[in-house]
């Protein structure tokens, strides 16, 4: 496999995942007090990184179709606010 084909596979995690990292910073911003504009501005910061991405990945011919593939486990620890 080429690293273009790699990308093709590769893009679509990383706009997903970009896409969960803004919303928690969405939600941990409403708590945040003085730090709210600076979390807030780094959520449009991902979403704006995630249209280039998104651009990138239509250049290079839309996202890879693996059927048998799996989903690929990305966790981080839960430092969630109990509420």
């Amino acid at each position: 496999m080429n690293d273009r084909d790699k990308l093709r596979i590769l893009i679509p995690h990383w706009l997903e995942h970009n896409a969960e990292h803004a919303a928690e910073f969405r939600r941990w911003a409403e708590n945040a007090g003085p730090a709210r504009p600076h979390i807030l501005a780094a959520a449009k910061a991902m979403t704006e990184a995630n249209r280039a991405l998104d651009t990138a990945l239509t250049a290079l011919g839309g996202p890879m179709n693996q059927p048998d593939s799996q989903p690929h486990p990305h966790t981080h620890p839960d430092l969630r606010r109990q509420q």
